[in-house]
């Protein structure tokens, strides 16, 4: 597949042709996987730019079009897991569900404080904060460290952060050392009574 390759002088006239022979399977293809046009478009258009790139790595020349849809169909599903992952949520409709932010809020903490409630996160989730704002390692180090995937232990930092957050939100730390609920205010009235 030496005509697909980047650098070869007959390349860009191949891969011309190619697209133009199996655009519009390959796009009735992603249609079917996506049920939208722009998704079905950015599917397709990535599936044709791995191709061109990695035109390199097919054997069977008469594999082509097999081998597009195969990047298709794994780009597809790539993009449904990053989706799922990280779903889209329109800030207009969801403010009033976001938890309230205190800008004077590590004014108020004390390292004995974090490093405490740290403690009590689930190891899958201290190991990466710890390797990361203690110990200054980065994504790809971490990683390697825990023998993760980077996604992984961006996935673990990210929730790791919001459950230590959330922790520190709910309990301080007394004198004593231990980890004490904050008092609740008391309601006055209404049906809690």
């Amino acid at each position: 597949m030496a005509d697909f390759a980047p650098d070869s002088a007959s390349g860009p006239e191949s891969f011309v042709l190619f697209v133009e022979a199996h655009y519009q399977a390959a796009y009735r293809f992603a249609f079917s996987l996506c049920g939208n046009h722009p998704d079905a478009c950015d599917i397709t258009q990535q599936a044709f730019y791995l191709a061109h790139t990695k035109g390199h790595q097919l054997r069977d020349d008469s594999k082509r079009k097999q081998w597009l849809f195969t990047i298709l169909h794994r780009e597809f599903l790539r993009t449904r897991r990053r989706e799922t992952a990280h779903p889209q949520t329109s800030l207009e409709f969801s403010e009033p569900l976001l938890p309230p932010i205190h800008v004077d809020h590590a004014i108020h903490l004390d390292s004995k404080a974090v490093l405490l409630v740290l403690q009590t996160l689930d190891e899958n989730f201290r190991m990466p904060l710890v390797l990361f704002y203690l110990d200054q390692l980065s994504y790809k180090e971490i990683a390697a460290t825990l023998d993760l995937p980077i996604g992984t232990v961006m996935s673990r930092l990210a929730r790791g952060k919001q459950m230590l957050r959330q922790r520190l939100e709910e309990d301080r730390v007394g004198d004593a050392g231990k980890i004490v609920p904050m008092p609740q205010p008391k309601r006055e009235g209404g049906i809690d009574g």
